[in-house]
């Protein structure tokens, strides 16, 4: 079992009522991110979710469990590629600094001011790589807050576009991480993190908005075709590795004030295996 961030209880502020209206007009809001915060996000309840925004998804599984999630997600706020640095700032942030974020692979604190290309900044990492369907930062799967994160400039190229396996030669300057020529493990307290990204990429993107349908498989090396693997071991890190208060906050933050759509797989782990 992976080493797990420490978790902390955040005080439900938003209340049933404004949720429906948020329901409502997340497909219309501007795409304007809204200033960092630095108090915790609430929580909507999951109850509160399955009874409103998951209520056409509950007791389904297989292809139709997927359909319907993938109309529930697919209604979001869309945010450019330039805008997606301020808010990686405010999804990433570390808890016990609110001047920096933590990085995905590295698990370092670094400051939110130091972005950029440079060697020992940070970057926009595409968890599922966006030579992988070919859509590069195009509004839409390459600006889709859900599965970028912040990363150290050097690892995120370590990384490149390789698919996700175990095994490898460790990684230099990011403890637990391995890669080879084909794939790349990233350290144990993020292996869910990452086959949940790839998995809700998967379930929004189904190749009816112009875009690739993007498919994981039991496979590496799949060079730009859309699809990312290795499923089996995706699905072992979900399991091993479930969400955490990091990961949790994250979904709120990207829900509550950005895309203003959530990702099922935090929610609901369960569904990954209803899924695949």
């Amino acid at each position: 079992m992976s080493r797990r961030h420490l978790p902390y209880r955040r005080p439900l502020l938003a209340t049933f009522a404004a949720f429906a209206v948020l329901a409502g007009t997340a497909a219309t809001a501007p795409a304007v991110p809204a200033a960092p915060r630095t108090t915790p996000m609430a929580t909507t309840p999951l109850a509160t979710l399955d009874d409103t925004y998951y209520q056409d998804a509950l007791g389904k599984t297989g292809t139709q469990l997927k359909s319907a999630l993938h109309s529930i997600i697919s209604v979001q706020t869309k945010i450019s590629y330039s805008q997606v640095w301020d808010a990686l700032k405010n999804t990433d942030q570390d808890p016990a600094n609110s001047s920096n974020v933590i990085l995905l692979y590295t698990g370092r604190s670094e400051p939110k001011s130091d972005n950029g290309g440079a060697v020992g900044q940070w970057n926009r990492e595409h968890v599922w790589a966006k030579s992988h369907g070919d859509f590069g930062t195009s509004t839409g799967p390459g600006t889709d807050i859900h599965h970028l994160r912040p990363e150290d400039v050097t690892v995120n190229s370590i990384r490149g576009n390789k698919d996700f396996d175990n095994g490898g030669t460790a990684v230099s300057g990011a403890a637990g991480n391995y890669t080879d020529s084909d794939s790349f493990e990233p350290r144990d307290a993020v292996k869910g993190d990452v086959a949940r990204m790839i998995l809700y990429m998967a379930v929004r993107y189904e190749g009816d908005d112009a875009f690739a349908d993007l498919e994981p498989n039991d496979r590496v090396d799949n060079g730009s075709a859309p699809n990312i693997g290795r499923l089996s071991v995706l699905k072992q890190w979900s399991q091993e590795d479930p969400p955490d208060s990091f990961e949790e906050r994250r979904n709120d933050v990207i829900f509550d004030r950005y895309q203003h759509n959530r990702n099922p797989f935090i929610d609901h782990p369960e569904w990954v295996e209803a899924i695949w």
